[in-house]
C-alpha cells in the first residue's frame, strides 16, 4: 500500500542535503512514482549546526543550496515540495500594529524561494486555521479544519 512512500530522518544540515541527493536518485530510478517531497522543520538543523551571527553567512549559503536543490528536484521530476518551518516572535512588528507579530525563521531568503506560504495555527478547541498569506496566484484567505481519527474534517 505504501510502496511509493520513503521516509528518512536527517541528523545534520549536511545530512539533509545528502538525503535530497538520495531522493533525486530515487526519482530518477523510478520516474513518475513520487509526486510529493516533504521537508519538516527545514530550518531546525541549520539553527543547530550554525549558531550565532558569526556563522550566519555560512548558514544562509547552505540554506540557499538546500532550497535550490529542492526547486531543481521539483522541476526536474514534476513533484510538489511541501516545507514546514518554525515561526518566531517579531518584536519590531508590535510597532507597526500587526495583529499577529510572528515571522518565519531563517531570514528573508528562506521565504523568497517558496511559491505559496500557508500559516497554520491553533484555533478554538480542536480546530486549526490555515491561512494563505503569500501566493502568486491565490488570494489571501483562511480555512478552518480539524484532524480527526477519520481524517481531516473541514465542516
Amino acid at each position: 500500500m505504501l510502496d511509493n512512500v520513503l521516509y528518512a530522518r536527517a541528523y545534520t544540515s549536511e545530512h539533509q542535503l545528502e538525503l535530497l541527493d538520495f531522493a533525486a536518485a530515487k526519482c530518477h530510478e523510478e520516474p513518475g512514482i513520487f509526486k510529493l517531497l516533504i521537508v519538516d522543520s527545514v530550518m531546525a538543523l541549520f539553527r543547530v549546526d550554525f549558531s550565532g551571527r558569526g556563522e550566519l553567512a555560512d548558514r544562509q549559503q547552505k540554506l540557499a543550496q538546500l532550497l535550490a536543490r529542492l526547486q531543481k528536484i521539483s522541476e526536474e521530476y514534476n513533484l510538489a515540495v511541501f516545507i514546514t518551518n518554525q515561526m518566531t516572535a517579531d518584536p519590531g512588528a508590535t510597532m507597526s500594529f500587526q495583529a499577529d507579530p510572528k515571522k518565519p525563521i531563517g531570514g528573508k531568503y528562506s521565504c523568497t524561494r517558496f511559491n505559496t506560504r500557508i500559516y497554520l495555527r491553533k484555533g478554538r478547541g480542536d480546530m486549526r486555521i490555515a491561512k494563505i498569506y503569500d501566493s502568486p496566484d491565490m488570494p489571501e484567505s483562511e480555512a478552518t479544519f480539524c484532524i480527526t481519527n477519520g481524517g481531516i474534517d473541514d465542516s
